[in-house]
């Protein structure tokens, strides 16, 4: 059985730091395209960031130069630094990893940027 869980998640004062792990049970992340998206209230899910299974990275125009993804293969587990960090970045945000059609998706882990 699949499963991602991710952490991390919490509240942070404008300008602070936060970061996201994604840690994956029954495949191997590295053979996976893995992205984080994040879902605000009355809003849409949104893209963040991705690594492909190759390792190439992509962002956001919104987050490019303030988040960064990362992968670890020897814990399994995908990684969203998160620095500067904007009230408009609150959001949930959830794991997704795909391959070949096949597609799995974490419960959430909410961050709040507030002062």
């Amino acid at each position: 059985q699949v499963q991602l869980v991710e952490s991390g998640g919490g509240l942070v004062q404008p300008g602070g730091s936060l970061r996201l792990s994604c840690g994956a049970s029954g495949i191997i992340v590295s053979f996976y395209d893995v992205g984080w998206y994040r879902q605000a209230p009355g809003k849409q899910r949104e893209l963040v960031a991705t690594v492909a299974s190759g390792g190439v990275t992509n962002y956001a125009d919104s987050v490019k130069g303030r988040f960064t993804i990362s992968r670890d293969n020897g814990k399994n587990t995908v990684y969203l630094q998160m620095n500067s960090l904007k009230p408009e970045d609150t959001a949930v945000y959830y794991c997704n990893a795909a391959r070949y059609g096949n597609t799995y998706w974490g419960q959430g882990t909410q961050v709040t940027v507030s002062s």
